[in-house]
Formats: structure tokens, C-alpha cells, sequence
């Protein structure tokens, strides 16, 4: 029978000839959600959605923080008209929500919207909790957050980077959101998945616990069609939306997503999308998000601009987990290709150090195999970006941030 995975030459070709089933939507209606907000003494008309059915009204470009560490640029946006910010407990080696509670000391509480999450341990190979994963130590995460940022409340706490059923149903966290957000902690709970999304999106849904979820979503996705599927289901069920990864490591990737625009631009196509946490880093970054805010119609040369890049592989894991039945090591190749897009697209050596640190891997890499048995869906080599990425084992934090 032949091999369900494809090899890279396949995967290009499959590609290519689907490029004309790239879904693009009618475009959007501009009376619809506008909203004129006056930023830096301008006014602007800004498209505004609501988050489900938490009634949370926000624009349709947020902040995502992961790869920040600039407290004006932070501010900068606030001032700009962007209203949720994104964080996590773990960002910047747990120095990011510190950061982001100074830049929110003395703004009205009313005048934006704080996303921040947190994740407990749990096995790398089967995403399956561990017995550390308690009630009680997820509370304990809870509690630091809102030390962190100085504040009374979120307004969404998250179950961070799921991507099981069993784990996103995983009673223990249940437990505890439950409890947060009837000692008002949190005005809403939600999940994160960066791979495997359309389960963990439908374990959501069945679960009728969360109210809002935070996922991967772009057009590179070979399933973003099941994931448009799923998206929907949690839309009518009136689950709040929030995307993220949507230019999947930004415009420094290898090869470029030469138009970043266009790729955010995509995922705003889908009305049950209520905004996208977009990681931007640099002022200029965030000017082009911003004009995104302001009209996400995609234009014609925008869309040839997605079909032409659609076929690029690029840098980037497709979270199929198929490889890990390849390997004699078990190692969790997922994870670190995840490791190295940090490093290699989103120049983040720290989050890609931390992330392979955490990963406990064998002293020897990848050395024993004369030949790697791994076939990637999309063409990897993974035993060449694996002993590339683990190298940063061998540098000391200080060196790297």
C-alpha cells in the first residue's frame, strides 16, 4: 500500500494544482463593524468584531507579545488604536507580563482588553497531561499572572497549547478555569492549539466550557479548509475566534512571505475570525497592521500574491504528527521544528533555546542513525534542522538574551 505521507516533490505538486481551490471570500462589506476611534489626535475608521458570544468588541488586528520586548512599541499601539493585548505567562522567559502591566499602569481599565495564558506539563510525545498537572498548580499559575500584570482580572485566561482532545477536556483545568472565573479572575476562560487545531476546535465545542479559542490559522495550512470547517462549528456554537501564526513566522521567513499584509488580510476573509493576534516587533511592522485594521479587503495582486506563495513549503512544521512513528528515538520532532522556526524565522534564539531546553533530550542527537528513517509531509530535513537547532543546549543564556 502506498505511504499516506507525501514526499516534497508530491506536496508541491499537490499544491500547485490546488492553488485554484484557495478559498477567497466575497469581500467585505465596509459599513459593516466600522468604527471611527480618534488615535494620536486622528480619527480613524477602524473594523471592529465581537468575540462570540462574550460580547468582547475588539478590532480585527490585536497584539500578540511573544517575541517583544519593547515596552513602547507596546504603548505605541494602545495609542494607536488597537485594543487586546496577548500575553503569556512563559513569554520573554516570564518577564512579559511584568512588562505589559507598566505599560497598562494608569489606563482605565475600560480601554483595553488582556489576553494572557499559561500551560501545565505534559508529555511531549503523546500531549497527554502528567501527574503534576493538578487543580491546584494551574490556580497557582493563575494567580502569578495577575501578580505580574497588577491586575484584579483578565478579561481571558487560557488553557495554553492543547493539541488533544483528551487534554483539552482534562478535568483538573477544567476545574480551576471554572473556579477562576467565578471568583471573577477572569471574565472569560478559552484554549490555544497550534497543531492538530480542528480536534482540539471540536473538543472545544463539545466541551460547552470555553468561550474562546486561539488558534492557527493561514493560508499555508494544507487543512485549512477542515479548519474553516471547524472554525465555523465553534462560531455558531458562539465561541469567540482569535488567530494567530497567521503569516507563519513573519515577513523574515525563508522563503519571505513577501506580502505579510496579504496573509492577514486572508484569515480576516472569514467573518467567524473575530481578530488576529499578529506578533509584530517593529514599529513599521505594526503601521502595515495597522492599515490592515483599518480595510482587510484583499485585492486582486494580493490574492495572486497568496496563490503564488502558497506553494512554498517554507520554514514551518504543519503539526501533523506523523513523523514521530518514524523515529527509533522518540524524539519529539514537532516540537523541534517548532524550536527551529523560532530561530530561524522568528530570529527569537531565546524563545527556540528555551523551548529545547525544556524538551529533555537525550545527550547524543541524531548522531547513531546512519540514515534518518523520519519522511516529513512536507519535505524537511529534519535530521539536518534538528542538529542544527539543538546546538543552542551549548550556549549559555547569557549569551543569547
Amino acid at each position: 500500500m502506498r505511504n499516506k505521507l507525501m514526499d516534497r516533490r508530491d506536496f508541491v505538486k499537490s499544491t500547485l494544482a490546488g492553488l485554484g481551490g484557495l478559498f477567497f471570500l466575497p469581500k467585505i462589506d465596509r459599513k459593516w463593524g466600522l468604527r471611527i476611534v480618534e488615535a494620536k489626535g486622528k480619527e480613524k475608521k477602524i473594523v471592529y468584531r465581537t468575540l462570540g458570544k462574550t460580547g468582547i468588541k475588539v478590532p480585527v488586528i490585536s497584539m500578540g507579545t511573544n517575541h517583544l520586548d519593547n515596552p513602547n512599541l507596546v504603548r505605541a499601539a494602545l495609542d494607536s488604536g488597537i485594543v487586546m493585548i496577548d500575553t503569556a505567562q512563559a513569554y520573554q522567559r516570564g518577564q512579559d507580563e511584568g512588562m505589559i502591566g507598566e505599560v497598562l499602569k494608569g489606563r482605565p481599565r475600560d480601554s483595553y482588553v488582556i489576553a494572557t495564558k499559561a500551560r501545565l506539563p505534559n508529555n511531549q510525545t503523546t500531549g497527554l497531561y502528567t501527574g503534576e498537572a493538578t487543580e491546584g498548580a494551574f490556580l497557582n499559575k493563575v494567580d502569578s499572572s495577575l501578580k505580574n500584570l497588577g491586575l484584579d482580572y483578565v478579561d481571558i485566561y487560557y488553557h495554553h497549547n492543547v493539541w488533544k482532545r483528551e487534554s483539552a477536556l482534562y478535568e483538573p483545568i477544567l476545574k480551576a478555569l471554572e473556579k477562576v472565573k467565578k471568583a471573577g479572575k477572569a471574565r472569560f476562560v478559552g484554549i490555544t492549539t497550534h497543531m492538530n487545531e480542528p480536534e482540539v476546535i471540536r473538543a472545544a465545542v463539545d466541551s460547552k466550557f470555553y468561550d474562546v479559542i486561539l488558534a492557527a490559522y493561514n493560508f499555508q495550512q494544507k487543512h485549512y479548509a477542515e479548519m474553516r470547517n471547524a472554525i465555523a462549528s465553534a462560531a455558531q456554537a458562539g465561541v469567540g475566534i482569535v488567530g494567530m501564526k497567521a503569516i507563519r513566522g513573519g515577513s523574515g521567513q525563508i522563503p519571505f512571505v513577501k506580502n505579510a499584509a496579504a496573509a492577514l488580510k486572508w484569515v480576516l476573509q472569514d467573518p467567524n475570525v473575530g481578530t488576529i493576534v499578529p506578533g509584530f516587533t517593529t514599529f513599521d511592522e505594526m503601521n502595515m497592521d495597522l492599515a490592515v485594521m483599518e480595510d482587510p479587503t484583499l485585492s486582486d495582486s494580493e490574492k495572486n500574491d497568496l496563490r503564488k506563495e502558497a506553494s512554498l513549503p517554507g520554514l514551518y512544521c504543519q503539526g501533523c504528527r506523523t513523523c514521530l512513528g518514524h523515529c527509533p528515538e522518540h524524539l519529539p520532532i514537532p516540537d523541534l521544528m517548532r524550536a527551529y522556526m523560532y530561530a530561524h524565522g522568528y530570529r527569537n534564539l531565546t524563545h527556540a533555546q528555551d523551548l529545547v531546553l525544556s524538551l529533555n533530550l537525550p545527550t547524543r542527537v541524531c548522531e547513531d542513525c546512519s540514515q534518518c528513517r523520519v519522511r516529513c509531509s512536507v519535505g524537511f530535513n529534519v535530521s539536518g534542522k534538528i542538529r542544527d537547532v539543538v546546538r543552542l543546549r551549548d550556549i549559555l543564556p547569557v549569551f543569547i538574551g
